[in-house]
């Protein structure tokens, strides 16, 4: 019943930013930790970004000084503000919600978003 869409992927030159959003269909202050994890083709899906509820923020440290993680609580929206955009960054990027207890976790559709050289 819990859906998560992301938007806000597209074509982006390495260099340029993005932001991305993830809409819940509920208040993602009843979720323990709101993320965005990313996936190449042929890769791993991998953590990029957690913002847990009241907590600090945790970044991977491919993302750690160029992208932010952020919540809207009023819209149901978190955010991933990605700067200094690499192609290395190119993946399918998921968002996610998981409560602790009891234990849950929801996942998006993905937004792709692909860096050019």
């Amino acid at each position: 019943q819990v859906q998560l869409v992301e938007s806000g992927g597209g074509l982006v030159q390495a260099g340029g930013s993005l932001r991305l959003s993830c809409a819940a269909s509920r208040s993602i202050f009843s979720f323990d930790v709101m993320g965005w994890y990313r996936q190449a083709p042929g890769k791993q899906r991998e953590l990029v970004a957690q913002i847990p509820r009241g907590g600090s923020t945790n970044y991977a440290d491919s993302a750690k000084g160029r992208f932010t993680i952020s919540r809207d609580n009023a819209k149901n929206t978190v955010y991933l503000q990605m700067n200094s955009l690499k192609p290395e960054d190119t993946a399918v990027y998921y968002c996610n919600g998981r409560i602790v207890y009891p234990v849950n976790e929801y996942w998006g559709q993905g937004t792709q978003v692909t860096v050019s050289s």
